[in-house]
């Protein structure tokens, strides 16, 4: 499975948008990419609230929530910076409201943060920049703020736990 997953992440045949939809753990979450547009500097998917996806209360896991809004951070700075070595090192959530509906993520990239990263890898060679971002209900109002910090650092980097990013995604 996992050599068919980086073969299908190294085609250009399939899409960004169903790359993320067929990757296994967004798969079986059933996400929807409804956006990915300015070379993945803004993103917006889909989680649904369904019978696996709602707790007890009624409202979306927030395990659901974690799992999809851990990795969009670092992928789009991989995207964005390629030739680094790109892992999500910390993160934060603030469930602000219940998630009673299907659940929108959305995620930007601000162009003066990627510019203020550009500059501490041309300095330095490495950044760990902070996003924020969030889930939104049906009706458009945030009910989920999350933060992540992201490290960028250069390829075959000793201290990191992580293999490098596979740009191809």
């Amino acid at each position: 499975m996992n050599r068919l997953m980086r073969w299908m992440w190294r085609i250009n045949a399939v899409s960004d948008k169903r790359k993320l939809e067929l990757y296994p753990p967004f798969f079986l979450m059933r996400v929807k990419v409804l956006e990915i547009r300015d070379d993945w500097r803004y993103l917006r998917i889909r989680l649904p609230l369904n019978t696996f996806s709602r707790n007890p209360g009624g409202v979306m896991f927030g395990g659901y929530q974690a799992a999809l809004a851990d990795p969009i951070a670092a992928i789009a700075c991989a995207r964005v910076f390629p030739g680094y070595s790109v892992w999500t090192r910390a993160m934060t959530i603030d469930f602000q409201l219940g998630g009673s509906t299907d659940l929108d993520l959305v995620f930007e990239f601000p162009a003066d943060l990627e510019r203020r990263i550009a500059e501490e890898l041309a300095a330095r060679g490495r950044a760990t920049p902070e996003f924020e971002y969030g889930f939104h209900l049906a009706d458009g109002r945030r009910c989920t703020l999350i933060r992540n910090t992201v490290a960028i650092r250069p390829k075959g980097y000793v201290k990191a736990t992580t293999p490098g990013a596979d740009s191809g995604l």
